[in-house]
């Protein structure tokens, strides 16, 4: 192996690791933006490679039209991707507040176009600089195999994502993971120019002035985080987000992404929350939290409790809670670093309530505990006489259509388990569920208990009529879908709600979306067809997997990245094993695609049949099965496609548009739609044209 070869290869390798890194603390400051809306992972995922994939296609244009790819070049190019990584990541932080209102919420359009200004220079030199590698290597090699850089491409694929899930998350801030993401390619770069004195001196003003860059940004980045209105008193960058306080007057208040979750100050909702379950029970003894709302201890020791079991995922929030005394230590109160679902699975103790203090659910993450398998789970825990208590965003007076139905669904869905169940309106709109009757007359059961609740005693009678609670219960509609583990309708709900609220329609973005990948799939040939359906899959399958991992085990973050990793390691031996065979290329793209879709089949038996009894392992094994038939599947496409320089930049292409494409259908598309189990027949009809394809071609 020669100097240069050994050192592009190198590079290749760094570019890996920098990209994966700077991609996923891309996506946590995105949702940091957006208040963890988690919509923008599949616009980011889908942008970053729809662009990953014309940069590929600049790439060739570039070399054949403008000018030889060239070492000097490469190295060059290297450095500038190195810069601009922290410049991309504080283009996307300090450009919000100048184009969006600080806290406002922002519809999908302009969300996803500011998605596009700000990651479009970054992901387009991506996609650049792995195909204009090897044209630099094919330079003096021409015969040099482009299955080579693809494996080399993945092993830094894989160790940027261990790097980032098992080292970076749980002590780096996003500017400080770019940073030690970075000196390899740094490294790297100034390698490829160094056995030239001609070109060393400018390597090195090149390495030491990007150095410096990424030094800077370490800086300027608290620098970055200043709220607009108040004082950023405490910051953590935790393995589930980022975590604020912010200090105005004699108020603290804790965000998580940008969306608020506790203040000292919100005594109205303090006093919901709790007395309005609560009042319900003649003498409550045994509580569970799920979550925790500003004020909620103080009102539970109004009452004579014996237990309190408080359950919070995040062990960093309960850490700030009792910093900023947003939270009360009492003997009673046993606190639980652990996902709530999963605490609830693994417990044998009823309660007297249940008290969800959760968001909306509108990600995948949070409907898991609106459905209608959650709902089961929480009345077997609940006391014969047990109430169930959460709530979500309330109304004026106008009750929007998208609204109503996500209303519906909770409602149909929660009294498939309790017999009664009662919906309060006011600024948020509280469902109390039980077996037992539920009683409307809370202030005077809190005197008749002997319990001050200043501001339900005093606003209730005014803003909780009787007329408005039947009133609120009359619309709903008796006709609503069920939300389920494997089908969660509010999922899709809550997305129409999303556009209905600015008044847009998701219906012209499917449109849209269709059309353009039914254009670019006619543009294909039948290797690159198999390719874009193989990224589609792959991609697909990987959204499944942490979807389904979400619904039966909880949003772990350490074993969320361990999946992702495992789906980036298979790619390494199916591409060696692919790029060993030679001839015969249509029959194995077929049994290829034949193996992938009996996984997908797989798949669904084992949700359908076992699914919450299923171990991690299965989907570790699947996933990893997944890409290996994939990674497989790249070496011999690009072998029946000649090898050629085009074939390299079009195979490249087509898998990652693929990829984008298969992330934005899975997600947006397919679960919200068809559910988990539909969405996993949509990958095998996609997979099915490609099958067809090949046995064609063989014969």
């Amino acid at each position: 192996m020669s100097i240069n070869e050994r050192a592009i290869l190198w590079v290749v390798v760094a570019t890996g690791i920098s990209s994966v890194v700077v991609q996923l603390a891309t996506i946590r400051e995105f949702l940091a933006l957006f208040q963890g809306n988690e919509f923008v992972i599949a616009l980011i995922l889908f942008s970053w490679l729809a662009l990953g994939g014309i940069g590929t296609r600049l790439a060739h244009r570039a070399t054949q039209r403008c000018a030889q790819a060239t070492v000097e070049r490469l190295s060059a190019l290297s450095f500038l991707l190195a810069g601009l990584a922290p410049i991309h990541l504080l283009a996307i932080r300090m450009g919000h507040p100048y184009l969006f209102v600080q806290g406002s919420s922002v519809g999908f359009y302009p969300t996803w176009g500011y998605i596009l200004l700000t990651i479009t220079p970054y992901t387009l030199l991506i996609g650049f600089v792995l195909p204009y590698s090897l044209f630099v290597l094919r330079s003096s090699l021409p015969e040099y195999p482009g299955a080579k850089i693809y494996i080399t491409d993945n092993l830094g694929d894989v160790l940027g994502g261990a790097l980032f899930s098992f080292v970076l998350v749980y002590w780096a801030s996003p500017l400080t993971a770019v940073f030690w993401a970075n000196l390899p390619l740094l490294i790297c770069s100034g390698w490829l120019v160094w056995p030239s004195p001609l070109n060393r001196r400018r390597g090195l003003l090149a390495f030491f002035g990007v150095l410096t860059l990424l030094s800077v940004g370490l800086l300027v980045e608290p620098l970055t985080l200043g709220p607009a209105e108040g004082e950023l008193v405490w910051y953590r960058e935790s393995r589930y987000g980022r975590l604020e306080v912010h200090q105005s007057n004699e108020q603290f208040t804790l965000f998580r992404d940008g969306k608020p979750l506790f203040s000292n100050q919100n005594q109205a909702l303090a006093e919901e929350t709790v007395h309005y379950p609560l009042s319900q029970l003649e003498n409550p003894r045994a509580i569970l939290l799920l979550s925790y709302e500003g004020g909620t201890m103080q009102e539970l020791g109004k009452y004579n409790l014996q237990n309190i079991d408080y359950v919070e995922l995040d062990a960093e929030v309960t850490n700030a809670l009792l910093k900023f005394d947003l939270i009360s230590e009492f003997d009673r109160l046993n606190l639980f670093h652990q996902d709530g679902r999963s605490f609830l699975a693994g417990s044998h103790k009823k309660y007297d309530a249940i008290v969800i203090n959760l968001p909306e659910p509108d990600t995948f993450q949070t409907n898991r505990f609106y459905t209608d398998q959650f709902f089961a789970l929480a009345q077997a825990h609940l006391a014969a006489n047990g109430v169930l208590s959460f709530s979500i965003t309330g109304f004026d007076s106008y009750l929007a259509e998208p609204h109503r139905q996500v209303l519906s669904s909770l409602f149909r869905t929660a009294n498939r388990h309790f017999k009664e169940i009662l919906l309060l309106p006011g600024q948020r709109i509280f469902f109390l569920c039980r077996n037992q009757p539920i009683l409307t007359d809370i202030p005077e059961r809190l005197v008749q208990k002997g319990i001050k609740a200043p501001y339900i005693q005093g606003y209730f009678a005014g803003n909780v009529t009787t007329d408005r609670i039947v009133r609120l219960n009359d619309l709903l509609d008796p006709d609503a879908p069920i939300n389920e583990d494997l089908y969660p309708r509010l999922i899709r709900l809550m997305f129409s709600q999303w556009f209905d609220k600015f008044a847009a329609s998701p219906t012209l973005f499917a449109i849209l979306f269709m059309i353009s990948s039914l254009l670019y799939g006619c543009y294909l040939t039948k290797e690159e067809y198999v390719l874009f359906s193989t990224g589609f899959m792959t991609m697909g399958s990987e959204i499944l997997v942490i979807f389904a991992f979400q619904i039966f085990f909880g949003y772990i973050y350490f074993q969320i990245g361990l999946i992702v990793t495992v789906f980036l390691a298979g790619l390494l031996p199916g591409a060696w094993l692919g790029q060993r065979f030679e001839g015969r290329q249509w029959q194995l793209l077929a049994r290829m695609d034949a193996l992938l879709m009996a996984l997908a089949g797989l798949f669904i038996v084992a949700l359908l049949g076992i699914g919450d009894r299923l171990p991690v392992a299965f989907f570790l094994v699947f996933g990893f099965f997944v890409s290996l038939t994939c990674g497989f599947q790249f070496p011999v496409a690009l072998q029946a496609a000649g090898g050629g320089n085009t074939a390299v930049t079009r195979t490249f292409a087509a898998d990652l548009i693929g990829a984008a494409c298969g992330t934005l259908a899975t997600s947006l598309l397919l679960i919200p739609f068809l559910g988990v189990i539909g969405a996993s027949a949509g990958l095998i009809f996609i997979k099915l044209i490609s099958f067809i394809l090949m046995r064609r071609s063989h014969e």
